[in-house]
């Protein structure tokens, strides 16, 4: 059990026989004899449906505890991803809802967390921050206007708006939550004298 006021990101609850992962926790102080208020966003493991609950601060709920093992991806349909577990060589399916849009920044062989509730696959841990080439944009320009973006378009087939000074060929690094532009890849350049 855990207290509502203790919530974090990342917490698995069970409600109502339902399973819900915590995205956002906001807490409220209460004022005089008002007692605060505990808001979350919530995700449904199963169907992926949003739910925005208030807790009480002190209010009681059940925690879930998870198993993570390390799996390596391998290859994605339409409706599921396969992953692999190296030590076994054991495949599961994960059904695309629990991986999220996230999915198009896995590659074949990479390595992430799966975290397991009852030998059942409820969530993905991938990076903040993913990688990826821009394959097409518009040639870049050096003007002087700041916040000015245009339209690219990345390896894994995302578009996403970058500044107007990226090139083809140039790795971004990209929110892999939101999928919006975060900076250019730095990359290591040595000089030749």
């Amino acid at each position: 059990m855990i207290i509502a006021a203790e919530l974090h990101a990342g917490t698995v609850l069970c409600i109502e026989q339902q399973i819900y992962k915590v995205i956002e926790v906001e807490s409220k102080a209460g004022a005089a004899k008002m007692s605060g208020v505990v808001k979350t966003k919530l995700v449904n493991i199963r169907t992926g449906r949003m739910w925005e609950p208030h807790f009480r601060p002190q209010e009681k709920l059940e925690d879930l505890e998870l198993e993570r093992r390390i799996m390596q991806f391998l290859f994605s349909d339409v409706d599921s991803c396969i992953f692999m577990r190296p030590d076994t060589y054991e495949q599961i399916e994960v059904p695309v809802a629990i991986v999220g849009d996230s999915r198009v920044f896995l590659e074949s062989g990479m390595q992430v967390p799966i975290e397991f509730f009852d030998g059942e696959p409820i969530s993905v841990v991938l990076p903040d921050v993913a990688e990826a080439r821009v394959v097409n944009t518009a040639m870049p320009s050096h003007s002087s206007q700041d916040g000015a973006w245009k339209e690219a378009i990345l390896d894994n087939g995302l578009s996403v708006r970058v500044p107007l000074f990226i090139a083809p060929g140039e790795i971004v690094r990209v929110d892999a939550k939101t999928g919006r532009y975060l900076e250019r890849a730095r990359t290591d350049r040595r000089r030749i004298a």
